[in-house]
């Protein structure tokens, strides 16, 4: 196996340190650990599920999910398959994620728990097949349709899985979105194209096995498969995922990630974050922390060095930064204040592009089934219950 693909490195690193730790995930208050040759067990039962179910080269498999290690397994075993993986936005409103579902009918979907799951049955003519992590509140429904992930990783075959068939060429990654217009917009990223931009951020950032990363935003961002996701099969460090998207802060906190991929948005919701404990203005502690964020470079060193624990240190303490070395900004440029601010605690932001080249694709028929303020049909929602 020489080509220079996902699974490649994935292949790669479980032979070159088989027992680091390659993935945390957060789960009830507890961090799980699963190593690199684990993760390679895991793709490879994953591989076999997906193939005993019909999955062949040039199939996508959908991820309608937060950030969660199932989804990025189960996107490289599509990737092993020959096939892509399509990230779909959770943040994007439910009537645009159903309109957009209806009109690429899916066959294959991972939902991450009944919520993901109910827009998935609802958006489609045929129910595709969908596998699931999350198992709260779906007893009712048919598993014929409902695949749950974690049977999926006893697959009894997969000892006998084959190499890899992607190629570099091959698109690991489409993305799909609807434009203002209504029309679907596609993004294709390659292996190559991910795997040389994400070389690119290891050689310029001094990226190293040792580094821990938190995977705070779904991979929907084309950028964070770029300079997170690429970069940690190329470096082989530790990627992190919170426990939900509501206790990242905590998450991040408690972890202390060496590197952090955000977006502006992100930053200035940290340095809210920030302002939302600082002493009030007026008060003596307010006035010692302005003047140790604005202190001139001739300030004593001792003085500077007090003013760091005594203030800079607890506030990147707040937001997780305590020893983060690689703080990245993926896309558009934080506001000047906001990036001084940042600077002012010894956290200097690097901007890193997320240019992308938006398609309309040329099979983007309107759905059937969907109404004109963008709903589904009522007699479809019930497919649910009826699955």
């Amino acid at each position: 196996m020489t080509a220079d693909t996902l699974p490649f490195w994935l292949n790669y690193q479980a032979s070159e340190q088989p027992i680091k730790v390659a993935l945390r995930h957060k789960q009830r208050g507890i961090w799980q650990e699963k190593r690199w040759l684990e993760l390679r067990h895991d793709i490879a039962s994953l591989v076999s599920a997906l193939q005993a179910k019909g999955f062949a080269r040039g199939d996508t498999l959908y991820l309608l999910s937060d950030p969660r290690p199932e989804a990025l397994l189960l996107a490289i075993a599509a990737h092993w398959l020959g096939g892509s993986a399509t990230p779909l936005d959770p943040n994007a409103g439910e009537a645009d994620t159903l309109n957009l579902l209806a009109r690429l009918q899916p066959a294959f979907i991972f939902a991450e728990g009944q919520c993901q799951v109910d827009l998935a049955l609802k958006s489609a003519l045929k129910p595709p097949l969908i596998i699931y992590a999350d198992a709260r509140g779906l007893s009712g429904y048919r598993q014929g349709v409902l695949q749950p992930y974690a049977q999926w990783l006893g697959a009894a075959n997969a000892g006998s899985i084959s190499p890899p068939i992607a190629q570099a060429h091959d698109d690991a990654f489409v993305f799909f979105r609807l434009d203002p217009h209504g029309q679907v917009e596609r993004l294709n990223l390659t292996h190559h194209q991910l795997l040389n931009q994400g070389r690119e951020l290891v050689k310029q950032e001094r990226l190293t096995s040792q580094e821990e990363a938190l995977a705070a935003r779904a991979f929907a961002a084309s950028g964070h498969l770029r300079y997170l996701l690429a970069p940690w099969l190329l470096a082989g460090f530790t990627l992190n995922f919170p426990e939900n998207i509501n206790t990242r802060d905590i998450d991040r906190r408690e972890l202390g990630p060496t590197l952090v991929a955000g977006t502006s948005q992100t930053y200035q919701r940290l340095e809210a974050l920030i302002y939302a404990r600082l002493p009030l203005p007026g008060t003596v502690r307010r006035a010692f922390l302005d003047w140790s964020l604005t202190a001139p470079a001739q300030t004593k060193p001792w003085y500077k060095l007090f003013a760091y624990g005594l203030t800079i240190r607890p506030l990147r303490d707040v937001i997780g930064f305590s020893r983060t070395r690689v703080p990245l900004l993926v896309g558009e440029a934080l506001p000047e204040p906001s990036a001084a601010f940042f600077a002012a605690l010894g956290i200097r932001v690097r901007n890193w592009p997320d240019a992308c080249d938006w398609q309309t694709s040329p099979n983007s028929p309107k759905p059937k089934h969907v109404l004109q303020d963008g709903y589904l049909d009522d007699s479809l929602t019930q497919l649910g219950a009826q699955a």
